[in-house]
């Protein structure tokens, strides 16, 4: 877990771990977990704000959903 938010000049606490599986065309939000270098830290912000490449899904563990690009709940 790192100190602040990844995203550059965001000094804010981390919330949410996220990973990218590009095999998969994947991004997954969990929770925040043990710093890795694969992984990034994200803020509530920055994670609510969160979007995907087109043709990738997103997943929130935290929540258990999984959710396309343009949020809505995928089938």
């Amino acid at each position: 877990m790192s100190a602040s938010c990844s995203r550059p000049a965001c000094q804010r606490s981390p919330a949410a771990t996220l990973t990218y599986d590009y095999a998969s065309r994947v991004a997954t939000v969990d929770h925040l977990a043990p710093s890795h270098p694969m992984q990034y830290d994200l803020c509530v912000e920055h994670t609510e704000r969160l979007s995907v490449p087109n043709g990738w899904s997103l997943v929130d563990r935290r929540i258990g959903n999984v959710v396309d690009l343009h949020g809505q709940l995928a089938s």
